[in-house]
C-alpha cells in the first residue's frame, strides 16, 4: 500500500499543489509556544513531558484512525494515507522555488532572486550577490528535500501515516526547542534535539546516499567522508557534503551577513554555483526520488510475490 499511497500523492500534488499546507505547521508551532511556556523550567524531564504531550497524542490517534480504516476497507485505509502524506510530504514547494530563482537569475533580474530566496530562507538576503545567492538557495533546496520528503518517505513506509506525522512534527520541535541557548534556557531543549537526531539518523544517510547513486558517487562518498564533519550542523553537513560532490559543485564558503563575515568551510568539488547547477540539482532530487520509489516498488512486489 505505502507504494500506491506515494504515487497517488505526487499525482495529486502536481495537479493540486497545497498552498496552505505550511499554515498546519504555523498552529502547531504555536501550540508548542503554549507548551514552552507551561514547561520551560530548564529542567530535561521537562522536555520530555513536553515533546510528549505536543507529539504523542497526535501519532497516537492517527495510528489508531488507520489501524480501523485498515480493517474496515483497503480503499479508505489507502485515502487516508494519501491525506496524511499530502500534508505532510510534498516536493512542489521547494522545487518550485528552486524554479522561480533560476528563472530570475537567467533573466539576470538579482532583486526578484533575492526576494524569493529571502522569503523562502525566512531573513532577508538583500547584500548577497548573485554567486552567494545561489549557493544558500542550492543549500536550502537540499535540506528541504530531505526534510519535507525524504525523511518523511523513510517513516512513512516503516511506520505508516503515523510514522509520516511523528517526523514531520518532531523535526519542528527540534528546530524549535533544539536551537535554544541551553544557558539561557537549561536543558529543555536537550530531547527534543536528540530524539529527531535517533529519528533522523538513518534517512539522512540513505539521502545522502541516494544523491552519490543518481550523481557523481565517488566525489559524493570523498566529500560526504572528508567534509561533512566540518559544517557547524553535521547532519546538514552530510546531506550538503554529498549533494554538492555528486553536482560537482562548490557550496558554504565565507558569507558577508550584515556587514560581518561568517565563516563557512567549503563543500563539494567542482564549480561555482550558479543557476544551472540550481536546475541540475532539483533534476537530481527527482532522480532520487524516482530511486526510492523503485525501491519500495521492488520491496512490494517481492513481498507479494513471497
Amino acid at each position: 500500500m505505502s507504494f500506491f499511497s506515494l504515487v497517488a500523492m505526487l499525482l495529486l500534488e502536481h495537479f493540486r499543489p497545497l498552498d496552505q499546507r505550511i499554515q498546519l505547521y504555523v498552529y502547531f508551532a504555536r501550540y508548542g509556544n503554549f507548551l514552552e511556556r507551561h514547561f520551560n523550567a530548564g529542567r530535561y524531564r521537562y522536555g520530555v513531558l513536553a515533546w510528549s504531550l505536543g507529539i504523542l497524542p497526535a501519532v497516537l490517534a492517527l495510528g489508531i484512525i488507520y489501524f480501523f480504516l485498515y480493517r474496515a476497507s483497503f480503499l479508505l485505509a489507502l485515502l487516508f494515507n494519501v491525506g496524511v502524506l499530502y500534508l505532510t510530504l510534498g516536493c512542489s514547494q521547494f522545487t518550485q522555488s528552486a524554479g522561480k530563482v533560476v528563472q530570475a537569475l537567467r533573466a539576470d533580474d538579482i532583486d526578484a532572486a533575492r526576494a524569493i530566496v529571502g522569503d523562502w530562507e525566512g531573513h532577508s538576503v538583500a547584500q548577497f550577490k548573485a554567486n552567494a545567492l545561489t549557493r544558500v538557495a542550492l543549500e536550502k533546496l537540499l535540506l528541504c528535500a530531505h526534510r519535507q520528503f525524504f525523511g518523511v518517505f523513510f517513516w512513512f513506509v516503516l511506520l505508516g501515516p503515523a510514522g509520516a506525522l511523528l517526523y514531520r512534527l518532531a523535526q519542528i520541535l527540534s528546530q524549535k526547542w533544539g536551537a535554544l541557548d541551553h544557558h539561557e534556557y537549561g536543558r529543555f531543549g536537550l530531547f527534543p534535539d536528540s530524539a529527531f537526531m535517533v529519528l533522523d539518523w538513518i534517512p539522512l544517510r540513505l539521502t545522502a546516499a541516494s544523491f552519490a547513486v543518481v550523481g557523481n558517487f565517488e566525489d559524493a562518498i570523498r566529500c560526504w567522508q572528508e567534509q561533512a564533519l566540518h559544517w557547524g550542523n553535521k547532519a546538514h553537513g552530510i546531506i550538503l557534503a554529498s549533494g554538492a560532490g555528486a553536482l560537482g559543485v562548490i557550496l558554504g564558503q565565507p558569507l558577508e551577513v550584515d556587514g560581518q563575515i561568517k565563516y563557512r568551510p567549503d563543500l563539494g568539488l567542482g564549480d561555482e554555483a550558479d543557476a544551472d547547477y540550481l536546475e541540475s540539482a532539483v533534476s537530481m532530487i527527482w532522480r532520487s526520488i524516482a530511486l526510492w520509489l523503485g525501491l519500495l516498488l521492488l520491496i512490494t512486489i517481492v513481498k507479494w510475490a513471497a
